[in-house]
């Protein structure tokens, strides 16, 4: 059929068969419909992604939300500029004990 879409090739490997054989399963509808397979395949493939992104995201908030002000109080006041000044092209940094 006339797209003016990018066409992809998928090479019926080994791989290829065995997923097509797990999607015919799930989806025995089209199970011969290799192509209908496919786009099932590669549209649960990217809703598995955006569920572990999510998943991620969520772990990552808990962690942030777990550990927030955990630290405060443990640097002086003005640690931050005393510590830029020692960086590279100044002489004059000392340790904040």
């Amino acid at each position: 059929m006339p797209t003016q879409r990018r066409r992809d090739q998928v090479t019926a490997s080994d791989e290829i068969a065995a997923a097509l054989k797990r999607a015919a399963e799930r989806w025995p509808a089209d199970a011969k419909r290799p192509s209908r397979l496919l786009l099932r395949l590669v549209s649960a493939g990217s809703e598995a992604i955006d569920s572990w992104r999510e998943r991620r995201g969520a772990r990552h908030r808990r962690a942030v939300e777990r550990h927030h002000g955990e630290l405060t109080g443990a640097y002086a006041a003005g640690c931050l500029e005393e510590l830029r000044r020692g960086w590279p092209g100044s002489l004059s940094w000392t340790p904040v004990s």
